[in-house]
């Protein structure tokens, strides 16, 4: 089974309006044939609507870093799903680390949110991670699947091959440390093993895992050379428009 490859930037709370529009400019020529690989970049709200309209025509496509779960109502501060979907956002990342870390968010408010997502027309990139403490006490990658349990909880199965799962180590975001390639593809092969377990085998080879946490134009093609990885979503790397470039063309 042939699944596209995905390498997607996460700005975080990076850059002006201005900044971002600049930087689709820089990279929006420069982009692999979509059909052989989809390039994505997630930047703050206020950034999104000039972003579609700088990426349009090209194979960019520009996704949110996070969502609500209701459509409309007294939610300050929040974010549509479907509001995004209207103004042209294909993505949204959900369940980030520092989401769950910074924010309290638990794994019932993201399946609340993955639900809603693709209700409204998104797909969703769902992040899960494991702590360094387990790492260190020589545990094996097994934590995830609770995480994925929780997480991908009562979807349609007509629904799941539209979400894209991002492992991200927690201690590896923003440390300059990446995890091993033969440690990621098997962090990556358990979250495949368990959609299969949930929703079976053609639809769990359907669904695209990606590798985050210190990904660089070094590690990129070592990291994608594996079975169970389809992609990366990169942080720090992706700021820059020339490394993203190099990540995006690796």
């Amino acid at each position: 089974m042939m699944r596209s490859p995905i390498v997607a930037g996460n700005w975080k709370m990076n850059k002006t309006v201005e900044e971002a529009v600049e930087f689709v400019n820089q990279i929006k020529n420069h982009l692999p044939n979509p059909d052989v690989q989809e390039t994505v970049l997630a930047a703050p709200t206020i950034a999104l609507v000039p972003m579609v309209k700088a990426a349009a025509g090209t194979p960019l496509k520009i996704a949110a870093e996070n969502c609500y779960y209701q459509d409309a109502g007294a939610f300050t501060g929040e974010t549509s799903p479907t509001t995004l979907y209207s103004a042209g956002i294909h993505h949204v990342i959900l369940g980030h680390s520092e989401r769950r870390k910074l924010f309290n968010e638990t794994d019932h408010l993201i399946n609340l949110k993955v639900h809603a997502a693709l209700d409204a027309g998104l797909c969703p990139i769902v992040c899960c991670d494991e702590t360094m403490g387990r790492r260190v006490a020589g545990k094996k990658v097994h934590w995830v699947v609770s995480r994925i349990l929780a997480d991908l909880k009562d979807l349609k199965p007509e629904n799941v091959d539209k979400v894209t799962i991002a492992y991200e180590p927690s201690w590896a975001i923003g440390t300059g440390e990446s995890m091993d390639p033969d440690q990621a593809e098997e962090g990556c092969y358990l979250i495949r093993q368990t959609i299969a377990d949930m929703y079976g085998d053609t639809i769990a080879n359907n669904v695209r895992i990606l590798y985050g946490g210190s990904v660089n134009s070094d590690n990129i093609n070592q990291l994608m050379a594996s079975q169970d990885i389809d992609g990366v979503l990169a942080g720090g790397a992706s700021l820059d428009p020339q490394s993203f470039l190099k990540l995006v063309n690796h």
